[in-house]
């Protein structure tokens, strides 16, 4: 009987602790996200007003078209910053890279909001946040590897896929916080205001949660699978290029993996607006309330999924979800055709499907890895797809639309892609429930291993 209570006791503390690392670890890992999902959001909505500030006045066309080419480099810098963060974080430690990340997103983010504008300094007002968004761009091409190997290696490993499912959660929410900062300022400001001072708010903001997140990650230890690789003297001295040599075939299955949520994460968030404006012709208010009903139904939805996926498994998961967006995708724009209500149908549906897929892809991809290049693995694999095809869905649509004549084209896009997806599952084992050190991580001859 002793005995017994004793057990249950154990197993009792055992759950309580898992709680509690599941949190703490969740805290960590997703901070980082919204913070740069947040200033994401609050430059592209500011888009206009940053223009009217940062470059001549002359044409407000060739001001916007700068902005958003200021917004292109920094997402195309991002791949440098995964091939030095991503290497880093498998060399020195996951804590070291998420702190060091944060720091320097949170940095040039406040530096952007206390900048003069191009009315006081001319010239050197453009340079500058040219050279403030390439940091934070460089320093975001780690958030994803670093974030992600840390949740994966922090969490339980029975309930790794909800725990890992917080950092799109943290994305949705950042994206969602910054939307609403944007309608606070346009509802409570004039123009005048907007332009002058009011534009500043959300990059100071922004400070702040940047420094309570360096805090959390400060204080944090790092995880035991690196701490494993650490006691066992198995740090890799190339990360990158032994993910390179031994491991181009995980590389290429979460790059599948994951280009098959850059592409409906940006058309059905992002893009989906412009598409029912200027194709539908919808109201600017309708459309923005439609996508963040969408991100609204995606916090609910997708740690439902990393919860479903760490019972039934990430492979029945995420093969539904890219099936599904493969079967769904052209009749659902045919939907849209209908009228608004059909519009709402069918991107509802197009959004339930995106959380299963965001539920899902990050974790399936970090136990693709072995832990001595997971974080390089991850940092490349969906930096590089997110250069190649996430910020290219607005321009690519636009294109194809002018060029076909046909508002149909974002379903055969979008099907592309969920094939791309489907593929690189089918091909993949199932990982959840697995252990996320392998033999391979503590070979038995580390420095022969690393000199080759």
């Amino acid at each position: 009987m002793r005995t017994s209570n004793i057990a249950a006791t154990t197993a009792e503390a055992s759950v309580a602790t898992d709680v509690v690392a599941l949190r703490r670890s969740v805290a960590a890992g997703a901070v980082g996200v919204f913070v740069h999902w947040f200033d994401w959001a609050a430059y592209a909505y500011l888009a206009g007003t940053v223009a009217t500030v940062f470059f001549p006045a002359e044409n407000s066309t060739t001001g916007l078209l700068a902005v958003f080419g200021v917004f292109a480099v920094s997402f195309g810098i991002r791949p440098i910053g995964a091939l030095v963060f991503g290497p880093l974080g498998d060399r020195i430690g996951r804590k070291r890279t998420l702190s060091l990340v944060i720091f320097m997103m949170s940095g040039a983010t406040l530096t952007i909001g206390l900048l003069p504008g191009y009315a006081s300094i001319g010239v050197a007002a453009p340079i500058l946040l040219v050279v403030l968004r390439l940091v934070q761009g460089f320093a975001a091409g780690g958030e994803f590897g670093s974030a992600a190997s840390f949740l994966a290696e922090s969490a339980p490993r029975r309930r790794r896929g909800f725990g890992v499912s917080w950092l799109e959660v943290g994305s949705l929410l950042g994206f969602l916080a910054g939307s609403f900062v944007f309608l606070l300022l346009s509802a409570g400001l004039d123009d005048h205001q907007l332009t002058s001072w009011g534009w500043r708010i959300p990059f100071l903001v922004s400070a702040p949660l940047g420094v309570i997140g360096f805090i959390i990650r400060s204080k944090i230890e790092d995880t035991p699978e690196y701490r494993a690789l650490q006691a066992g003297d198995a740090i890799p001295r190339s990360p990158a290029r032994e993910l390179l040599r031994s491991h181009k075939r995980e590389l290429l299955q979460a790059a599948g993996l994951m280009a098959a949520m850059h592409v409906p994460f940006y058309a059905v968030l992002t893009y989906l607006v412009t598409y029912e404006t200027d194709h539908l012709g919808h109201s600017a208010g309708s459309a923005a309330l439609l996508s963040t009903v969408i991100s609204l139904l995606g916090l609910v939805l997708v740690p439902l999924f990393g919860l479903l996926s760490d019972r039934v498994g990430r492979k029945p998961v995420f093969v539904g979800a890219t099936a599904a967006l493969l079967v769904v995708s052209t009749p659902a724009f045919l939907l849209m055709r209908t009228g608004l209500a059909g519009t709402w149908i069918a991107g509802l549906l197009l959004g339930a499907i995106l959380a299963a897929i965001l539920g899902t892809y990050a974790v399936w991809s970090a136990e693709t890895f072995p832990t001595r290049t997971r974080q390089s693995g991850l940092s490349i694999a969906y930096n590089i797809t997110a250069a190649l095809f996430a910020g290219t869905v607005p321009y690519l649509m636009t294109v194809l639309i002018s060029a076909t004549g046909s508002t149909l084209v974002p379903g055969p896009y979008l099907m592309v892609f969920a094939l791309c997806g489907l593929v690189a599952a089918l091909s993949l084992r199932e990982t959840a429930g697995s252990a996320l050190l392998r033999p391979e991580d503590v070979p038995p001859d580390t420095t022969a291993t690393d000199a080759d």
